[in-house]
């Protein structure tokens, strides 16, 4: 085992991978959880799994090995149980005169090491690798069967749940009986396993979707939805209302939509699920949306920002009052960029006051409110109460209807900074929208001092990315010609994607900034398009020429850009 010479957090400073204001955050969250600096570093989104392998790999002096091109010997892969891999994150490469080399992600892991050389009676020599390709590695070699294959065909082996329990008329349904079955360990890990993948996969959201003959699990990665496990119908019942037990819902009650939470604990850190049931054409749908609580630590610098474009933004979020709307379709991150918005200006002499639906993550320093409409605690109710609140900065979740955004506007004109989100296309369209809702023009042109659309594009993997020609086809689609002269990346698919091509995803952005002459535009109630093209006359760049550029630069693909810019419209002056 090699002697540890460095800190982890001195060579990844050296390296430039973070700011010595990433390490004391890392830090801090260290001494409250006892996780390991690298893995809390990995999860704040401070450092990517190939930076920090990088790392570990220089501090232990130990080799980098890239299982998409190591090769790995069978009997080496019978020296170990896939459980034991799965635990430990590590994998078995060769057996060779009584030494096992095993490629870990986290080689400091002594108990794992010792605990191996007891159980296989081998001399262990250690490499480095990326957490995901041994995870895929481990999926890819060990059997046929996933985990919840395992867990099916035991279930169905136990005979511990049958069809008829389950397959009854609706009105002859036990809920007792349910209810136990649901509290079975083969169901119990089944849907443990469900998660826990889900979570594995670094997924936004699982979806338990009953279908005609089997139900279907389905997992949202980087904004993608991918296909899972096929659970047996049989299951559909006791899986169903094993989620709901956790999350706190009524089991017996399957006619109508109901939401709730869930906790659960993976190693050192505890994971957030929102927890929605639909009654669907086969059965109960049932999505859970993972919260990741390390969006909270991500700064304006790190989403995707163009230099010159988080300037103006950031000289934006520090004017005194006036409205900011982010806008763009449901799942764009504008949730995430508000928050990083308020961390930013955040600062003990302030007042911060939000209004949300729900709260997604707890936000140190500052007041959040949780709408209750039940109670009566709507956005418009909950921002008139704000501003008896004696507030600096106020968020508002949403502006949905005209009520809400005469209380907006009102606050903004009285000296109080209001951000604020909208379902719009583009960012010269929330201008439009507001008219449209029955607010006045000159209240509008006068109290809106910026608005920033933004989209969430896929990140070619860095493991597998390569160049390649785009077809003509598309580039004439984004009017970029045939453009000979510039090169393009994409991912040709490997163990760290998961054969997608695409690993994580980044921002893209649109920023418009009020100015004299748009505002006279929408005292005028003039179309977005004119203002949409005062707007990039006056240095606003589209959210389809950010995408490009972030393309040119091996960001991403022109196929991503296309994919979530198709609404756009062309302008031409």
């Amino acid at each position: 085992m090699a002697i540890e010479k460095r800190l982890l957090g001195e060579i990844l400073l050296e390296k430039g991978y973070i700011s010595r204001e990433n390490l004391a955050t890392a830090l801090a969250e260290q001494k409250k959880t006892g996780a390991r600096l690298g893995q809390i570093l990995l999860k704040l989104g401070f450092v990517t799994e190939k930076q920090l392998a990088t790392c570990i790999s220089q501090q232990l002096n130990l080799p980098l090995v890239d299982l998409d091109t190591e090769p790995i010997d069978k009997k080496a892969l019978s020296a170990l149980k896939e459980d034991f891999c799965i635990k430990h994150k590590l994998i078995p490469l060769n057996l060779e005169n009584g030494v096992l080399k095993v490629a870990m992600a986290d080689p400091l892991d002594v108990n794992a090491i010792d605990e191996l050389a007891k159980q296989t009676g081998y001399k262990i020599e250690t490499v480095v690798s990326y957490e995901r390709q041994i995870v895929q590695a481990i999926d890819k070699y060990y059997g046929h069967y996933s985990p919840v294959d395992k867990i099916i065909s035991e279930l169905e082996q136990k005979a511990e749940l049958k069809a008829e329990e389950v397959e009854l008329e609706e009105e002859r349904k036990d809920i007792t009986s349910i209810e136990e079955a649901a509290q079975q360990a083969p169901i119990v890990n089944l849907v443990n396993t469900v998660l826990a993948t889900g979570i594995k996969l670094h997924s936004s959201d699982i979806h338990i979707e009953p279908q005609a003959d089997f139900v279907r699990v389905r997992y949202r990665v980087d904004g993608i939805l991918q296909e899972g496990a096929k659970l047996p119908k049989e299951t559909e019942l006791p899986v169903i209302s094993r989620i709901k037990i956790m999350s706190k819902l009524d089991i017996a009650e399957r006619r109508i939509p109901q939401d709730g939470r869930i906790k659960v604990k993976i190693g050192h850190e505890e994971v957030d699920m929102r927890v929605a049931t639909l009654p669907v054409l086969y059965g109960e749908k049932v999505v859970m949306r993972i919260i990741d609580t390390s969006r909270v630590y991500v700064d304006l610098a790190k989403i995707g920002f163009q230099a010159e474009t988080l300037a103006r933004y950031e000289k934006l979020i520090s004017r005194p009052h006036g409205i900011i709307l982010v806008t763009g379709p449901t799942g764009c991150g504008k949730t995430s960029t508000l928050y990083a918005s308020l961390n930013k200006i955040n600062s003990p002499e302030k007042n911060i006051v939000t209004i949300e639906d729900p709260i997604e993550f707890p936000l140190p320093g500052i007041n959040q409110v949780q709408i209750n409409p039940k109670a009566g605690l709507t956005f418009a109710s909950g921002l008139r109460a704000f501003l008896r609140q004696d507030p600096n900065i106020i968020m508002v979740g949403e502006i949905r209807d005209r009520e809400t955004a005469e209380i907006a506007v009102h606050a903004a004109l009285t000296g109080h900074l209001v951000f604020s989100t909208l379902h719009t296309n583009d960012a010269p369209g929330a201008l439009t929208r507001l008219i449209d809702m029955g607010m006045e023009p000159f209240l509008v042109s006068s109290s809106v001092i910026g608005v920033l659309a933004q989209r969430l594009v896929r990140l070619i993997c860095p493991e597998c990315k390569e160049e390649y020609k785009p077809p003509v086809s598309l580039l004439e689609q984004l009017g970029m010609g045939k453009s000979n002269d510039l090169k393009f990346f994409r991912g040709k698919g490997c163990l760290t994607c998961r054969q997608t091509g695409y690993l994580g995803r980044t921002g893209i952005f649109e920023l418009l900034v009020m100015n004299e002459e748009m505002a006279e535009l929408v005292v005028a109630k003039s179309p977005s398009r004119d203002i949409r093209k005062v707007a990039l006359k006056n240095g606003m760049e589209s959210l389809r020429d950010d995408g490009i550029r972030k393309s040119r630069a091996g960001l991403t693909t022109l196929e991503e850009v296309l994919r979530v810019t198709q609404e756009e419209e062309i302008v031409i002056d």
